[in-house]
């Protein structure tokens, strides 16, 4: 499989799986550093991602992300959470993939639905309908999302128990290396 040791560890997954909660509590524990790519856009831009996307539109908003995840894989031994969307994007994939394990946070429809419900902060659930626009984001980005090394379903599980279930996987594919 791969060893993830000396290399970084990255979070792919849709909104509301518990990538930044994960990821962070992960890093914690390893005693490494955490970076997530949306708080960095959003600090360079002076600006929420939801405004970004109002007022420079999700192209421009994905441009933004590309330096963001380029600019965090090239450090070391960091634990990196993404925004939903990022490893949708084949340049972004490649880069994940070059610079450590790619962990994909799943969660069912309801599940996310139940999660995000109010956060006006989410683009890309404004509107009539937000779970039949979770499940159409879900399977435009089901390929994307195959791309991880490794998938942890998140729709029972509290975040400690998902860093464990991470620490787990991470450890079995590294003793078959």
């Amino acid at each position: 499989m791969f060893s993830w040791r000396g290399r970084n560890i990255i979070f792919v997954g849709f909104m509301g799986t518990g990538k930044s909660l994960v990821a962070s509590r992960l890093a914690k524990r390893l005693g490494r550093r955490f970076v997530d790519t949306d708080a960095c856009i959003e600090r360079e831009a002076a600006m929420s991602i939801a405004q970004i996307f109002a007022t420079e539109g999700e192209t421009a908003f994905r441009q933004r992300e590309r330096h963001a995840i380029a600019r965090a894989c090239q450090a070391k031994e960091m634990v990196i959470a993404t925004g939903g969307g990022a490893i949708a994007d084949r340049e972004n994939a490649r880069t994940m993939q070059a610079s450590g394990p790619v962990i994909c946070l799943t969660a069912r429809p309801e599940v996310i639905l139940q999660r995000v419900q109010g956060d006006t902060t989410r683009p890309l659930l404004q509107g009539p309908n937000p779970l039949e626009k979770i499940q159409q984001l879900l399977a435009d980005r089901a390929e994307a999302y195959a791309r991880a090394d490794i998938t942890i379903d998140t729709s029972s599980l509290g975040p400690d128990a998902v860093v464990e279930a991470t620490l787990t996987a991470l450890t079995q594919a590294d003793s078959t290396v």
